[in-house]
């Protein structure tokens, strides 16, 4: 059994190899133009992104403080980003250490740093060697379990000085792709470590500041004596220097958060997180700000606080209502003594009628250009009330409700002033549709508020005209096209179309789906067809994930490193490492080596911290620029997934708690990516992915109301603000269906609906042994193009038969197959071709490598046959 169980893993680690493809170009040793270009424009807004929780007014240090006491495993461990998808290959990366070094500082912890440096690599090897032994008694599960997963911070005790002029402590966290995080110390919590010695520094030290070098929130308790907190997130390739910089008074703090931060107690738990089988998102509407505004509870960091080194005023100047679209001007001035930026906020307060509502929504936010001690800036906003109509599921209508509306401005959810007040004197539908999403079993629950009644004399009042508000009704009749070319091909080649690149050979990489072999390091690509050029598609969302070192031959380009990032791989067993190292293919001796590097640019919720939609498109310039240099089509990002829950592992991958916030800053990387010739986004994960745990077979139970108006609300406003080539659904199902097979959530809605035109296409599906866990199963290729999707991603020999067999047995229609390859012909023909830099002429392995392969591979399948246990 023992022998089998062996066998087992290496099966399963060289399905999981081969499951994610990989590509292609460039070089060098030192930085090239673009790679120069990318990181300036970039530096010039990073600081942007950075949030001050807390300030004393010791901060910034003045020119001759260069001495620093600097602690905690972020000086020398410091996260450029997540892992998995997330993880981008720059040229290099300084530490924050480095990074202080290079500006000038003397580092006094020298010592504490070294011995922290042993605790933590003892750390890390008890770790992996706990992680082997389970994957060797529970194969699949260990192994599974493995992915993503991040070991806590260790509990220490290492001697330091108590007193100093100037100390720092970085607290690093990082999590990602296959794990969530866990309320736990060392990743959530602090450790007791971390307590003591940020408590003590705190005391003993003449200036200290808490810096955080993390990518979502982690429980602050027990810190009151800490008068400086900032957080510094992750910021990409710059991340370092960037604290450098805000530390030393260069830049300035002006970031504000986009999800609620405060004790993990003080969170919700009304709905579930991290069920295997179905997650209840019981809570409704009320996610994030909507219910702790509503209730009106103390939270320690509230939606859209941030402190700058300087201060702020804000005065409303004017309001008005033409139509349905209210605007307000408002004046900014710096009162402080140093230069900043100020972000000003409008929500909207909704009456509470027929439907219970939050005590308010973000309808608008725009920042200020920087301003110099006592200068002031002019800050214009508007919205329009049909923008953010409620959903009435009973009648199947957005709706504004008879009542007062409340417009309010301010600098955080909590610190806002009334701008105005809009009368509408009778119930208007604004949007008739029909319920999709069926029940999920359960009531929402309905917030209490707990307000107290302001006091609106002076507020200025308006009455809505209800004629400018015209009813819409949605149709469900869209007729799409079938390309007279797509017609005359064969069903072979159009079945190939819809499923993405495999080998035709078959055999066990038919299970899997072989990698491109077009550009090194990309995630996947679409099937050659007659003389189509493969579509490109690479990984994101930090910048544009491809291999750093690359070798071509007469078979296309491979990664040096193999298709699983680094972070993913470090945690397996020895023997699978082993295992992967036999069957990552090698270059030849007179191979030459090439390199390609990309630059990381900051996580989704640093971007969205600075709250600077003109930084977000500089992001996706950056993207797209680079993917012009490298030959990609479509970047498998952004990712707006609303923060539901602050344990979520990719959380810092998406922008907000906040749909508005979500979709806004999903446009601007849009329409910063598109403006590139030939490169394209596709927007993911299409919808309510909101955790890792059994992320593939998980059925997020959600009401038709939260649905529209929190997880899908953030789609259709980057629908409308820009036009993203294609939607990448999610791997959750909704309600007991999956998003990839949900004609209702892929025709009806964002087609119908939301009036797209582009191509839907699946995650990376790969079917994994279950063991019989699961309640729910995986997708079908054919059922996704039935629901018109368009291609079904990796692919595999079995998913292409699936296809053709689904003809054959009517399951499918030739129509629909035709429908949606037609939308993948007709982007592939637009395209320029690839091309691949035939630098080497050698075989992809040699003769002694394919032979230990076959033989490994076929024993392999030979004992999986036996068992019956061939993943379907």
């Amino acid at each position: 059994m023992r022998f089998f169980n062996i066998f087992l893993v290496s099966f399963f680690v060289f399905y999981l190899t081969l499951a994610i493809p990989v590509n292609d170009v460039n070089e060098g040793d030192s930085l090239n133009d673009y790679e120069i270009n990318h990181i300036n424009k970039l530096d010039d807004y990073l600081s942007e992104c950075t949030v001050l929780l807390r300030k004393n007014g010791d901060f910034p240090l003045s020119d001759g403080e260069k001495q620093i006491y600097l602690y905690g495993n972020g000086v020398r461990k410091t996260i450029k980003g997540g892992t998995g998808s997330g993880e981008v290959n720059s040229r290099s990366f300084d530490t924050i250490e480095e990074a202080f070094t290079k500006g000038g500082f003397e580092i006094l912890t020298k010592n504490y740093l070294d011995e922290y440096d042993k605790i933590y690599d003892k750390a890390k090897k008890d770790f992996k060697n706990k992680l082997q032994l389970d994957s060797i008694f529970h194969p699949i599960s260990g192994l599974m379990a493995n992915i993503g997963v991040v070991m806590p911070e260790p509990e220490y005790n290492i001697s330091f000085p108590k007193e100093g002029d100037v100390a720092l402590y970085v607290l690093s966290r990082v999590s990602g792709e296959g794990s969530d995080r866990k309320n736990e110390k060392g990743d959530l919590q602090l450790t007791d470590t971390e307590k003591r010695i940020i408590t003590e520094l705190a005391s003993g030290y003449k200036k200290f500041m808490l810096v955080l070098n993390t990518g979502g929130p982690v429980d602050l308790s027990g810190l009151d004596s800490v008068q400086n907190i900032l957080i510094l997130s992750q910021l990409g390739v710059n991340t370092s220097k960037t604290l450098v910089d805000v530390i030393s008074g260069n830049k300035y703090p002006s970031g504000k958060l986009t999800t609620t931060w405060t004790k993990f107690e003080d969170y919700p738990s009304i709905g579930d997180f991290g069920n295997n089988s179905d997650t209840n998102y019981k809570e409704g509407i009320y996610v994030g700000y909507r219910y702790f505004d509503t209730l009106d509870m103390e939270v320690m960091f509230p939606f859209g606080f941030g402190l700058g080194y300087t201060d702020f005023e804000y005065d409303i100047k004017l309001a008005n209502l033409i139509g349905e679209e209210f605007s307000v001007e408002a004046s900014v001035k710096n009162t402080g003594n140093f230069k900043g930026k100020e972000v000003l906020e409008l929500y909207l307060s909704k009456p509470n009628t027929k439907l219970d509502e939050p005590y308010q929504i973000l309808v608008n936010f725009s920042k200020s250009k920087e301003l110099k001690p006592n200068e002031e800036d002019t800050i214009k906003m508007n919205f329009k009330l049909s923008d953010f109509a409620s959903y009435d599921t009973q009648n199947e209508t957005y709706v504004l409700e008879k009542g007062s509306y409340i417009v309010r401005l301010g600098n955080s959810s909590r610190d806002t002033k009334v701008c105005g007040e809009i009368q509408v004197n009778s119930r208007i539908n604004v949007k008739k549709v029909k319920n999709k999403f069926g029940n999920p079993g359960f009531e929402d629950y309905v917030a209490e508020s707990n307000r107290k009644s302001e006091d609106l004399i002076d507020v200025p009042k308006f009455v809505l005209d209800a004629s400018s508000i015209q009813e819409k009704i949605a149709t469900y009749d869209k007729k799409y096209e079938i390309s007279e070319e797509v017609k005359a091909l064969s069903k072979e080649d159009k079945a190939k179309l819809v499923i993405g690149s495999f080998n035709p050979n078959g055999g066990l990489t038919s299970v899997i789906g072989s990698a491109s072999s077009t550009i090194a390091g990309a995630a996947g690509e679409t099937a050659k067809v007659g003389n189509l050029k493969p579509i490109i598609m690479a990984d994101g969302p930090a910048g544009l994930r491809l291999a750093k070192d690359y070798y071509v031959d007469k078979d296309g380009a491979h990664s040096t490193e193999g298709s699983i990032p680094a972070s993913i791989k470090e945690n397996f067993p020895d023997l699978i490492k082993f295992i992967l190292n036999l069957i990552t293919p090698k270059p030849s001796k007179n191979a030459k080596i090439l390199h390609q590097y990309t630059t990381a640019i900051p996580i989704g919720t640093a971007i969205a911290q600075s709250w600077n939609r003109e930084f977000a498109e500089v992001c996706g310039d950056v993207v797209g620029s680079e993917m012009e240099i490298f030959n990609v089509h479509l970047w498998l990002a952004p990712a707006l997934n609303i923060h539901r829950n602050i344990l979520c592992g990719r959380n810092y991958e998406y922008f907000s708690e906040d749909p508005l916030i979500s979709g806004a800053f999903a446009a601007s990387i849009t329409n910063g990516v598109q403006k590139h010739k030939n490169a394209f986004v596709s927007i993911k994960h299409y919808a309510a992915n909101n955790q890792e745990t059994n992320r593939y077979l998980n059925s997020s139970n959600v009401s038709e109301r939260a649905m529209r108006e929190i997880y899908l609300k953030g789609f259709e406003i980057c629908l409308n603000q820009s036009k993203p080539k294609s939607v990448m659904t999610s791997y959750n199902l909704i309600n007991g269906v999956h998003t990839n097979e949900s004609k209702e959530l892929n025709s009806d809605i964002l087609r119908n609906e939301f009036n797209f035109d582009g191509i839907v296409m699946t995650d990376w599906i790969v079917n994994m042994p279950s063991g019989g866990k699961n309640k729910y199963s995986y997708p079908t290729p054919y059922k996704v193009i039935q629901a018109t999707g368009d291609i079904y991603m990796p692919g595999s020999k079995d998913d292409y038969k699936n296809i053709l067999d689904a003809l054959k047995k009517k399951n499918l229609s030739m129509e629909e197959l035709e429908i949606s390859a037609t939308r993948i012909y007709k982007l592939d023909e637009s395209l320029p071709s690839s091309s691949i830099n035939d630098e080497s002429g050698e075989s992809l392995v040699d003769t002694t490598l394919s032979i230990l392969k076959m033989l490994l591979l076929g024993f392999i399948s030979f004992l999986f046959v036996r068992k019956g246990k061939i993943p379907a």
